[in-house]
């Protein structure tokens, strides 16, 4: 899935936090120049008031986009932009003193300095944390690129994305085409970025590594790879493509950005702005939150049940797959036996699922308490309650704190089932995984056919909003109450 936004939520939430700081020090200063005091803090009406400020501070950045493309913006659409906003605050702060009947209780000499000294202080701190940022880009570079280009354009290719430090690729490698009569021979790497792959197997390298998105550019004389175009999409990787030439066959939804000096059509399952993006990752930092200390109540509760049962470490860990390829420790309350990684292949045989993609048994002897009687009938244990009612899941939370996950997403799959993917299976690690999903709440114990769950997964990120988030957190939520039999 696709930000729309260059700039990534987490670099606009430092502008705001840098923002709201220029706020409570333009405001002191003016207080400080009309009582000649330095107690701002101590009285209760303008302590409230800056408070009040620094909530509409953010919100005025957030509902009108203040630091939309801010990486990219010069000098004088920068100040114009800070001019806007500190207006955009001044004039709701003014509405909502004078509509509380506060009036009397503040000085209007600093409501008059406040905003002087408030651009002052935001512009400058703007020009000097995109400088900061541009200096040290490398530290930022979240976003794994592959370059599709000619031998001829590879090199200014490569220099015109490393050259504009606002963009934060890590560039991976080249995918080398061949123009008409051309023969790229055995090259290692151009400008030290290493060739990677040609347009056959590139496929290959994307289903085992790391990658985001791929770079088209391509002379007009060279046909767009349409094959490998659809391989890229199939796999649910992100698509930008240097417009050069008119091409739009995709169902996917498309939008015009700039990488560098180039004007590409992105295609991707779907986008997000970044103001959409803060929100969800604001909304995980605190279910996040919560999630962790119920996490502890829950160990201390079960953990002694379960060492004594099944001696050995009460948290279990396992390497998983998340977006786009990054591999991550997952962590969960350990419900199995210590020897189920060994046991499972023995089991694959019974699996519901009909393949090695997903693994899910009616009944499972490796978790913990969980017995056959010599009747047939099955006697559930500890490991079956703490299942059932998704207990054992809460310490994923610290993956989301991490943010490895989020609360609402796909479903990360083992290292051993990711390998077995197909193009289009990848599709559902095109977005963030999460603690649960559109598949968990559309009946996951009646679903067992895995392309059922590609297809619920990949409709969830291509339908994906913060509403649907909501929803979907909801239903979970609702699911595990009406298991307890609270409802």
């Amino acid at each position: 899935m696709h930000k729309k936004n260059v700039s990534d939520w987490h670099k606009h939430l430092d502008f705001m936090v840098v923002d709201v700081i220029c706020l409570h020090i333009a405001f002191f200063l003016a207080y400080l120049f009309r009582h000649k005091v330095w107690g701002m803090y101590q009285e209760q009406n303008y302590r409230q008031i800056v408070i009040i400020m620094s909530v509409i501070d953010v919100l005025v950045a957030i509902l009108f986009s203040s630091f939309k493309n801010v990486l990219k913006r010069g000098y004088f659409i920068e100040f114009t932009a800070a001019f806007k906003h500190v207006c955009l605050v001044e004039c709701i702060t003014i509405f909502y003193v004078f509509t509380m009947q506060k009036g009397t209780d503040y000085s209007r000499i600093v409501f008059y300095i406040f905003p002087v000294i408030y651009l002052l202080l935001t512009t400058v701190s703007r020009y000097l944390w995109k400088n900061y940022l541009k200096k040290n880009v490398k530290l930022h570079k979240i976003r794994s690129l592959l370059l599709v280009t000619t031998m001829k354009q590879a090199e200014e290719s490569i220099t015109e994305l490393q050259n504009n430090p606002y963009e934060h690729f890590l560039l991976k490698g080249v995918v080398l085409m061949k123009e008409p009569g051309e023969e790229n021979g055995q090259i290692k790497e151009i400008l030290n970025v290493p060739v990677i792959a040609g347009s056959a197997d590139v496929a290959e390298y994307c289903l085992n590594e790391w990658v985001d998105a791929a770079m088209i550019v391509l002379p007009v004389e060279v046909p767009y790879p349409k094959e490998l175009i659809e391989k890229f999409q199939k796999m649910g990787i992100v698509v930008h493509r240097a417009i050069a030439s008119k091409y739009n066959d995709s169902d996917c939804k498309q939008i015009v950005e700039r990488i560098g000096n180039y004007t590409v059509l992105t295609t991707s399952m779907n986008y997000a702005s970044s103001e959409e993006l803060f929100l969800k990752r604001a909304m995980d930092i605190i279910g996040g939150l919560v999630g962790c200390i119920l996490t502890g109540i829950i160990c201390i509760l079960f953990g002694p049940i379960i060492y004594m049962q099944s001696p050995g470490p009460i948290i279990f860990t396992q390497t998983r797959v998340g977006r786009n390829g990054r591999k991550f420790k997952i962590y969960k309350i350990r419900t199995m036996y210590m020897d189920a990684e060994e046991r499972k292949k023995e089991l694959m045989q019974y699996n519901k699922l009909g393949d090695e993609k997903m693994f899910k048994l009616d009944y499972d002897p490796r978790i913990i308490g969980n017995k056959k009687l010599p009747d047939g009938t099955i006697k559930k244990g500890i490991g079956s309650f703490l299942r059932e009612y998704s207990l054992d899941e809460f310490p994923q939370m610290f993956n989301i704190l991490r943010g490895d996950m989020s609360l609402v997403g796909t479903r990360p799959p083992t290292v051993d089932e990711w390998e077995k993917y197909e193009l289009h299976h990848r599709a559902r690690l095109a977005f963030r995984p999460g603690l649960t999903g559109m598949w968990q709440v559309s009946g996951r114990s009646s679903i067992t056919d895995f392309e059922e769950v590609v297809r619920l997964d990949t409709k969830y990120i291509s339908e994906w909003s913060l509403g649907l988030d909501v929803k979907i957190i909801a239903k979970t939520v609702l699911t595990v109450v009406k298991k307890s039999g609270a409802v």
